[in-house]
């Protein structure tokens, strides 16, 4: 029986779509086969997939539906494997294709192929996924991050062939060259990857001492990306050619983007929101604070008789928009009342003689002139 999508992921029914998306790149990264070491791959691949699956619907609004109404009866019925991932009606997915062994090469690769031009198609590396994070003061101007992350390289003593260099390769006998077996039955044909040769078309006859005969070793990559301004946690960015190798080839590197929390500034969007510290001086007289934005450094005025948690709106101080306008965000300042933790006999004096003079007018005078007088 198969497991419930929302279990597979680990999110209650209610959630939202970019829920759904937070849950499945976290478990994505974790459980890519890439990203595991080798005796751990077979479990992850298959983990990897499931999660894949349950992505494909539920991040899907119609599929989703489906599934919620009918279950796994209804997306079994109603869609094909290469849909769920795909997330495209059938049609779609295969371009109006009607042959089967070109359907069943769309979803499951070359293993399937037509007897048409499909069968000497090559498929690209696997993609690769990355977590970037980022301080919030480099989210808000951009920068050049060197990243470092495991992959796969043609092997550079074989240049990729897996032979052991001065080695002659010779053609496979059961292929005949082409790295496919066809098998015929009536009016369709299936080509299968060649199970001898693993679809290269020829046999080594003396294995790479480097790489063992795969033709590929594992290295540590390092790249230099430029992030732009204004990224947030939902930003993903993407390098071609940066993936893995393969016979088409190299995938693509995703890189996913994590702001870190900042001590200051709390991020909604574009817009940040603060909390200043003010004394109560500063606010029942009024005057000015220096506020240090990401930005600049700027002086806010509090008017006299500030209460505590009023907000202040300060243009254009917030994050830049990260499709490259000019616009900013905004900066929200909520003024809050600092209270001392404690008082000099001198200080406590006067406070109290305020206390009282404040209540002996009961609020008829100004509240400016009051603390003046009492503090003279």
């Amino acid at each position: 029986m198969k497991k419930d999508y929302y279990e597979i992921l680990g999110v209650p029914r209610s959630a939202t779509l970019a829920e759904i998306k937070k849950v499945y790149r976290s478990l994505a990264l974790k459980y890519h086969p890439d990203r595991v070491p080798e005796a751990e791959k077979k479990v992850a691949e298959e983990k990897f997939k499931e999660i894949s699956e349950a992505y494909g619907v539920l991040s899907d609004p119609q599929k989703k539906q489906t599934y919620d109404q009918y279950g796994h009866q209804g997306i079994d019925q109603n869609y094909t494997a290469e849909d769920i991932y795909r997330g495209a009606d059938f049609s779609s997915v295969f371009g109006g294709e009607t042959d089967l062994g070109d359907i069943l090469g769309r979803m499951f690769g070359s293993q399937f192929e037509s007897g048409g031009g499909r069968a000497g198609r090559k498929s690209r590396g696997h993609d690769i996924q990355y977590e970037v994070e980022l301080t919030l003061e480099e989210a808000y101007s951009g920068i050049k991050k060197e990243i470092k992350f495991p992959r796969h390289e043609h092997c550079k003593k074989c240049d990729g062939t897996g032979a052991k260099s001065g080695s002659s390769l010779k053609t496979c006998a059961t292929c005949g060259g082409q790295g496919q077996v066809v098998m015929a039955n009536g009016f369709f044909r299936m080509a299968q990857t060649c199970p001898k040769c693993q679809g290269s078309g020829k046999i080594i006859t003396e294995y790479c001492p480097e790489c063992a005969g795969r033709g590929v070793t594992r290295i540590t990559r390092t790249v230099e990306i430029k992030i732009p301004p204004g990224v947030d946690n939902d930003s993903q960015l993407r390098v071609r050619g940066e993936g893995e190798v393969g016979p088409g080839g190299n995938g693509d590197l995703f890189l996913f983007i994590k702001v870190k929390d900042h001590p200051v500034f709390e991020r909604h969007g574009q817009d940040l929101k603060m909390d200043l510290p003010v004394s109560f001086a500063k606010a029942a007289l009024g005057g000015e604070e220096k506020i240090k934005t990401l930005k600049e450094e700027v002086e806010m005025k509090i008017p006299e008789g500030t209460q505590s948690g009023k907000v202040f709106r300060m243009r254009g101080q917030g994050m830049p928009d990260v499709h490259g306008g000019h616009d900013h965000g905004d900066l929200y300042v909520r003024v809050m009342l600092a209270v001392p933790s404690s008082l000099t006999s001198r200080q406590r004096e006067l406070m109290e003689e305020l206390s009282r003079e404040l209540g002996e007018n009961n609020g008829k005078a100004s509240l400016k002139d009051k603390f003046r007088k009492a503090f003279k």
